[in-house]
């Protein structure tokens, strides 16, 4: 079965797709266990019959738990997996209903009245499928891509003001990005380096390219760790190992939820017209929770970008196990010199988190000035 991730603890079975009784084979798809970060297909660990089922839909189980059995001609009947699961969900009753996890999460997530959706699963129940299209004409949570100084579109109708959080004991996700950071707090000796950048060149070729700035930004970061590859890097324990290939994640903000950092596998064989599509299609799913777990493991490098907010400096904590992650802040056009006269420049500040037990000062800032370089030099490479 996947590994998830280091905090791995639990997990809901969201769908059972085989009952007692039916013919299972090896790999196939037997059920659905979903998280609040993914929902994942779990395959048969071998062909035989599926006898019993231990834990039934909608319940949440701990890693270890067996789910079912399988009877297997000649032998004893066979546990289903040993599943490792990330941040397991609890689905309970709404209103006397039942919901699938999916779908309670996806409707606390962006605050939704099941009730108000009408169903087209089995006996009324709202889908995934429902919730996604009573989603397409709702405001979406933002993701980390664009400055706030740029003019937003006038809604088209007033939208209701939205209701203060109840206090309440934390979301399991945000439990679990906040053991995440404080681990990573723990174990790194983090630094923090800056450097002023002239967004110019790439604010003219997103408009070309009708694309947001990160994606370029993203190909110019490659472009950076291509020169400076320990910077595409793990470190775990005393192992320090330079990845070739960048597997890029991404920081997509889930309002109220918190965020997850889809990754951008083979991030440097993309141009980027490639990265804005593949990103954008990250994030749409990342917030109805389709992701795979292959799509959240396995960074090399981490991309955030709060400047959307208008923040202008920050902090980032680095995404263990790398050794690096780079923070976009605003594009804000003011006053700077150049050439001994005065000139209206977007500018912007990139923030570099770096784990100093893997990196110095120096290869930082080197990194950076790279990064700058290719950022004030983009050509549409």
């Amino acid at each position: 079965m996947p590994q998830m991730g280091v905090s791995v603890a639990e997990g809901t079975v969201a769908e059972w797709r085989k009952q007692p009784g039916d013919r299972v084979e090896a790999d196939e798809p037997i059920c659905v266990i979903s998280t609040d970060k993914i929902d994942t297909d779990v395959p048969a660990p071998a062909s035989g019959v599926l006898v019993e089922i231990l834990v039934p839909e909608g319940e949440t189980v701990d890693v270890g738990t067996v789910l079912a059995r399988i009877e297997v001609e000649g032998s004893e009947a066979l546990g289903v997996g040993r599943w490792a699961l990330e941040d397991g969900t609890d689905a309970k009753p709404n209103g006397g209903k039942r919901y699938s996890p999916v779908v309670a999460r996806m409707a606390a997530q962006h605050d939704l009245d099941l009730e108000a959706i009408k169903g087209t699963g089995r006996q009324g129940r709202v889908t995934k499928k429902d919730v996604l299209a009573f989603l397409e004409h709702a405001d979406e949570a933002p993701m980390h891509i664009e400055s706030p100084y740029r003019p937003e579109p006038e809604p088209q109708s007033p939208t209701p003001k939205a209701q203060s959080p109840k206090p309440g004991a934390l979301s399991r996700m945000r439990r679990s990005i906040g053991e995440h950071m404080k681990r990573s707090l723990e174990t790194a000796a983090t630094c923090t380096t800056w450097i002023e950048a002239d967004m110019s060149r790439i604010e003219a070729g997103r408009e070309q390219l009708g694309l947001t700035a990160l994606p370029l930004v993203a190909r110019c970061a490659i472009a950076a760790l291509r020169e400076h590859p320990q910077l595409n890097a793990w470190l775990e324990g005393e192992a320090y190992t330079v990845h070739d290939a960048v597997h890029l994640g991404i920081a997509v903000s889930l309002g109220d939820e918190g965020l997850i950092v889809p990754v951008i596998h083979d991030a440097q064989e993309l141009s980027a017209e490639g990265l804005g599509r593949r990103i954008k299609d990250a994030a749409k799913r990342a917030r109805s929770g389709e992701l795979r777990p292959d799509e959240v493991r396995g960074g090399t490098f981490t991309i955030t970008n709060p400047g959307q907010y208008g923040s202008i400096m920050a902090t980032p904590v680095i995404n263990q196990p790398q050794v690096a992650i780079l923070d976009l802040e605003a594009v804000v056009k003011r006053p700077v010199v150049i050439d001994d006269a005065i000139a209206i420049r977007p500018m912007t500040i990139f923030g570099l988190s770096w784990d100093h037990r893997a990196l110095d000062g120096v290869l930082a800032a080197q990194f950076l000035a790279s990064l700058r370089r290719h950022v004030e030099a983009w050509d549409g490479g």
